[in-house]
């Protein structure tokens, strides 16, 4: 049976003459679908995909590129803002992989699929039965209950849309507990009929839900009059010859280490999120590699053989395994369906290898099957299991591993840690990111915003007003925000101008950073950029990234007060969902360094509370005229457009808000997105000028980061002690109101309560719209020789309503 699969006659021939059932509709169906008998009393007929990965051995890449090219319809079909707030659900056991292919085509959803084993300790978000199966009851256990609470798109993915029963009773159970509007139905092949896409139309409008399908294949089975019984009396007949091969003398078995990554679930049992995927992206070469060194020499066809609901990890090791060795690689898996083997090149199911169950499951002992193996001419089987079914049962003398040693003369055995889901003491389950465009104008891919939306709360009040507050300690900055700066005509030019003239140089800036970050921190990072100011140079790293090397970058936002630390929640969602070891911190300048100094600090507080260690409290920043972090782009102090203009150059965000009343102890902190200033909105317009430029700096880039990494990038914290002087000198003696750097003095002329604007001596262009600013709010502009920034800007010191100064150096009190 060496070349069943290509063998030139359709799979379903055997069963077709001997049933008289017949497929009907597209003509991909027999390139789809062939055909076998089932060992079950409830139906005759087993349509056995061969793109699926299951019973029939079939290229990796082809098995994964099905699913894929699904997901990639379902995005499309729901748009990046749907896709983004969509869950995605496989069903066990058959579909498990392809429903987490189905989520790497859609690409911005998390990914969970029924399951047949109980977890101790895991409460099932629900479950449901699939009437027709061997194996009924279907349990979902995501890590996080929140998974399928929300109210986005659930798309279902099973690998053949027969009946329609078991989509409808899922759908009916989630929908009593979590309605919502939209259910995208995911399959290979759609085989229903009138009556039951009917049925299911009926259904959608009954709950007041739009029901989409996306299948690669549609059609029917035409099945004649008495088919079960002639189907029992086939499966009788031919049982007695239903048996692999005869045995050659027994292989021999060896382990290989995958180096599977610490705290990566080994599949959707529990819930996978695109972050994991990104790890895991990261990790196959590597785990690859380890099994392709420890196949014999000479190998020429391998079966990498995946174990019952385990099948997405075996399909992705095996993908890569095919990409990078010369032998033919092929994938299916193990399966608890009983079906009739049949050695004859016009039926599905050649070859039948039984061995015990081997994972203890839950509906106790029972026989397990591997199709098509025995025969099929593999010189080596890696077997793919997860940890819980690596137990004495498949090391046994009848056990998975001697059978397959039977039939072919190397067995390797690689085994994935099988996840344990965090079970967190903590009530309270925070929600997932917010992303564009429900939350800013960036794409939903981005970035994630940890915040909560205050949009309809009103936050906003005079800045003469928030000053003189925050100076008499009757509130903090955080607790409300300043009314939006509104450009005028002249000040839009000077932004438009500022960017066309330094977008050359924001691109070197944000490629530097990016570079060194890629290098020295490795693998795939995770940006964590610091709301707001940080957000638009976070989303140009994770651009260059994927420009550059086809990487993408998890991105998220999160806020960082001053005085009140980093959002500890923020923190504790990115440990609960990434290594910390991987997170990046990524902000848009450096001032004197009290960010630098506030974030180590509350880094150091969270993980003294919490426990969790591994966040690196060290900033990525696009310049650091401060001389307060290792990691940037320049050191230079210019002027960074994004920093000219407030939530219109920063996906219409507002700065973050903490204040009790609206942030309890287990929310994210909050922020406002000002849809209303869309018209005036120029935050995609800026990234897409500086990421224009990208080609072109790539050659000075490289250049400049190798001389970067040569060099001794120690803080100096020179901006600090400048600060501190001029904090003494003129008189204000609080560092706070010193505010130095172009950013951070374009900061103070929108929000806060300006005193006046010390300039370096020959500053040009870099400083047109701050001169700009001051001119419209009357603030004097001093020119300095000795200034190490190319300005600072002062607040007003002990402000309160009708304050003035005496002579440019104290303040009346």
């Amino acid at each position: 049976m060496r070349n069943a699969v290509n063998d030139g006659v359709w799979s379903g021939t055997w069963v077709a003459r001997r049933l008289g059932v017949e497929l009907e509709g597209d003509e991909r169906l027999t390139d789809l679908l062939g055909m076998a008998l089932r060992r079950n009393p409830k139906r005759a007929h087993l349509l056995v995909s061969k793109v699926l990965g299951k019973h029939v051995p079939q290229s990796p890449a082809v098995v994964h590129g099905h699913g894929v090219r699904l997901g990639h319809r379902v995005r499309a079909l729901l748009g990046d803002a749907e896709a983004a707030r969509a869950v995605v659900l496989g069903y066990a056991e058959t579909a498990t992989g392809l429903g987490h292919s189905v989520a790497d085509g859609l690409a911005l959803a998390p990914y969970l699929h029924s399951t047949r084993r109980p977890v101790t300790g895991v409460t099932p978000a629900g479950g449901f039965e699939e009437s027709h199966s061997h194996a009924t009851s279907h349990l979902l256990l995501p890590e996080d209950p929140a998974l399928l609470a929300g109210d986005g798109p659930l798309v279902l993915v099973d690998d053949e849309f027969s009946t329609g029963n078991t989509v409808l009773n899922t759908i009916r159970e989630l929908h009593a507990h979590h309605p919502r509007d939209r259910y995208v139905v995911v399959a290979l092949v759609d085989m229903r009929s009138a009556e039951d896409a009917a049925q299911l139309d009926r259904f959608a409008a009954g709950i007041g839900a739009r029901v989409d399908l996306v299948a690669a294949a549609s059609g029917s089975v035409r099945l004649p009059e008495g088919v079960l019984e002639k189907g029992q009396a086939l499966v009788a007949e031919h049982e007695r010859a239903d048996a692999a091969p005869g045995p050659v003398p027994g292989g021999e078995v060896r382990r290989v280490e995958l180096g599977w990554p610490a705290g990566l679930p080994d599949g959707g049992r529990h819930g996978f999120t695109p972050a994991h995927r990104a790890r895991l992206e990261a990790a196959l070469p590597g785990m690859a590699a380890r099994i392709a060194d420890a196949l014999p020499d000479g190998s020429r066809r391998v079966l990498v053989l995946g174990f019952e609901e385990l099948m997405y990890a075996p399909l992705r090791l095996a993908a890569e395994l095919e990409r990078t060795v010369p032998a033919e690689v092929r994938y299916s898996t193990t399966t608890r369906s009983p079906v009739l083997a049949v050695d004859d090149p016009g039926y599905a199911i050649r070859t039948r290898l039984a061995f015990p169950a081997h994972d203890d499951p839950a509906d106790g002992p029972g026989e397990r099957y591997a199709y098509n193996v025995a025969g099929a001419g593999f010189d080596t089987v890696v077997a793919v299991v997860d940890s819980a079914a690596d137990t004495p049962a498949l090391h046994a003398p009848d056990g998975l591993l001697a059978r397959l040693a039977a039939h072919a003369p190397h067995v390797l055995l690689a085994v994935v840690p099988a996840h344990e889901p965090h079970l967190p003491e903590r009530p309270a389950m925070l929600p997932e990111p917010l992303r564009g465009p429900a939350f800013s104008s960036y794409a939903p891919d981005e970035v994630g915003w940890l915040l909560q939306d205050l949009s309809s709360v009103s936050l906003e009040a005079p800045t003469e007003e928030r000053e003189e507050a925050v100076q008499n300690g009757g509130a903090h900055y955080a607790e409300s925000l300043p009314v939006e700066y509104q450009p005028s005509e002249r000040y839009q030019a000077l932004f438009h101008a500022a960017l066309d003239t330094s977008a050359d140089r924001i691109a070197r800036a944000v490629g530097v950073v990016t570079e060194t970050v890629l290098t020295e921190r490795g693998g795939t990072p995770v940006l964590v950029s610091l709301a707001r100011a940080g957000t638009p140079v976070g989303v140009l790293m994770r651009r260059w990234a994927e420009q550059r090397y086809g990487v993408e970058l998890p991105h998220y936002a999160v806020s960082i007060v001053r005085g009140r630390g980093i959002d500890a929640n923020a923190l504790r969602w990115l440990a609960a969902h990434h290594d910390p070891r991987d997170v990046v911190f990524v902000d848009g300048w450096t001032g004197k360094g009290a960010i630098t100094r506030e974030l180590a600090a509350a880094i150091e507080e969270f993980e003294r509370a919490e426990g969790v260690t591994g966040f690196d409290p060290e900033i990525a920043v696009l310049a650091d005229p401060g001389s307060c972090v290792r990691t940037y782009g320049t050191r230079d102090d210019f002027l960074i457009p994004s920093a000219c203009l407030n939530s219109t150059v920063s996906g219409l965000i507002s700065r973050t808000v903490l204040r009790a009343d609206l942030v309890g102890p287990d929310d994210f902190h909050g922020a406002k997105f000002y849809r209303e200033l869309a018209d005036a909105d120029v935050s995609v317009a800026f990234l897409d000028a500086i990421s224009a430029r990208f080609p072109e700096v790539r050659d000075e880039v490289d250049a400049a980061v190798k001389e970067l990494l040569a060099e001794d990038r120690t803080p100096t914290w020179e901006g600090w002690r400048a600060v501190e002087r001029i904090s003494e000198e003129y008189g204000i003696h609080d560092v706070n109101l010193v505010k130095p750097g172009v950013g951070e003095t374009t900061r103070v002329l929108l929000r806060r309560v300006p005193w006046k604007i010390l300039a370096k001596a020959g500053a040009g262009a870099d400083l047109d719209h701050v001169r700009l600013l001051a001119e419209q709010r009357g603030v004097p502009v001093e020119e300095v020789d000795d200034l190490p920034y190319t300005c600072v800007g002062l607040i007003h010191p002990k402000y309160t309503r009708g304050a003035t100064g005496a002579d440019g150096r104290a303040v009346n009190v």
